[in-house]
């Protein structure tokens, strides 16, 4: 969303759970976007005890720190810069610690941004899905996701899928406003597998709760018509 460093004063409490302790615990985080995918949570001097850093390394922009609580160590995971905008903030990279909350609520991947909106909204569009001319899913009641400055995605009923091409996956990912995603890839009659392009959410977080029981397909790798006509694939240019 911003094109360049943003910070701004989060309203909600922030606390970030390691080893057990509440190594920060704040009602006065930062939001900083570092890059306009989504923010980070930044912190002023004090919020984490010192008690829970020892020197790492140190240069002209940074001081760095590991993370420490009684004989639990997180190497190089905190961040103080010393230099510019950020001077004096310190930064902990969001996989070290075992929990981030806002709030009462776990969150996870990253923070969400505030400025990004996700709608789920029923749709009667004719959709079907095909992969070297092979149908994959064809459907009249798909649910389309419309997600702040990603592509639009379709959402459609398994029922309407051909379960039968589908392959379960062992390959899970995260995102902060959907849930863990499962996978499938799909096999071909002709023997041709193409691995991991669909997904879905098993649980799907509240925001997103229409999507459950339906499956989305990597639009990118595969044929996709609505209402007949087919669609020009992400990124083709």
């Amino acid at each position: 969303m911003f094109k360049e460093l943003h910070i701004e004063s989060s309203p909600k409490r922030i606390r970030v759970l390691f080893a057990g302790h509440f190594v920060a615990d704040t009602k006065q985080a930062k939001l900083v976007w570092l890059k306009p995918s989504y923010p980070y949570y930044f912190f002023e001097e004090g919020v984490i005890d010192k008690k829970y850093l020892i020197e790492a390394f140190h240069s002209e922009k940074h001081q760095v720190y590991d993370l420490v609580v009684a004989t639990t160590h997180a190497k190089g995971v905190v961040t103080q810069y010393l230099e510019g905008e950020l001077k004096g903030l310190f930064n902990i990279e969001f996989g070290a610690p075992d929990a981030w909350f806002e709030e009462d609520e776990q969150i996870y991947v990253h923070p969400k941004d505030p400025y990004k909106r996700v709608d789920v909204l029923q749709s009667s569009r004719h959709i079907r899905i095909e992969l070297d001319g092979v149908e994959l899913a064809n459907t009249k009641r798909p649910r389309l996701l419309f997600e702040t400055s990603l592509p639009v995605r379709s959402y459609i009923p398994k029922t309407d899928c051909h379960l039968e091409l589908f392959e379960s996956s062992k390959l899970t990912t995260q995102c902060p406003y959907k849930g863990v995603a499962n996978y499938y890839s799909i096999k071909l009659p002709n023997g041709r597998v193409a691995e991991d392009i669909v997904w879905y959410y098993r649980t799907p977080l509240l925001e997103c709760a229409e999507v459950k029981g339906c499956v989305a397909f990597y639009d990118e790798k595969v044929d996709v018509y609505v209402d007949g006509v087919l669609q020009r694939r992400p990124g083709s240019g």
